[in-house]
């Protein structure tokens, strides 16, 4: 790969990697440092990197990180104290955005990044496998339970519009 396929690279692939980093995350700040790190990984390994798997070496990349830095948050637990004064009020009409987000916040970090690749980027069940290090039948059985999951969770009562 040259310094060229880089810069085309960047300029291709950066708006992608980093929106499916934020709808994982939902934090820019984190979104961006692991894009920018994967970024980088791609520019220190520019000899080995073949120019037409750039995007495949960047999602795999930036996903491995995302998965890490998930992991990392994890350890550190934070308590968050609560008065006793404290009401929590439900929204009269739920909008379909804010259910859709829930909904896949209902899901595990894989589960979400399956259905985020598959559905929101339009990855094939190959080309997911490589990115998320899953064969292809696991990709596709996790698919099926994280969307089985998505539809539990939306034909709910209180979640039907």
């Amino acid at each position: 790969m040259t310094e060229r396929d880089y810069n085309e690279c960047v300029n291709q692939y950066a708006d992608n990697v980093f929106r499916f980093i934020v709808k994982n995350l939902r934090h820019e700040e984190d979104a961006k440092d692991i894009v920018q790190t994967a970024f980088e990984k791609l520019w220190r390994n520019l000899e080995t990197v073949n120019a037409e798997k750039s995007k495949a070496f960047l999602f795999t990349v930036a996903y491995n990180q995302m998965i890490d830095h998930i992991r990392k948050v994890k350890r550190i637990s934070l308590k968050d104290e609560f008065s006793a004064e404290t009401k929590t009020y439900s929204q009269p009409a739920p909008n379909l955005k804010k259910n859709l987000q829930d909904a896949l916040n209902t899901l595990n970090e894989t589960q979400r990044s399956l259905v985020l690749l598959k559905d929101y980027e339009g990855y094939s069940y190959e080309e997911i496998g490589q990115i998320t290090g899953l064969n292809e039948s696991q990709v596709k059985v996790y698919l099926h339970r994280a969307r089985l999951n998505l539809r539990n969770y939306l034909v709910k009562p209180e979640n039907v519009l």
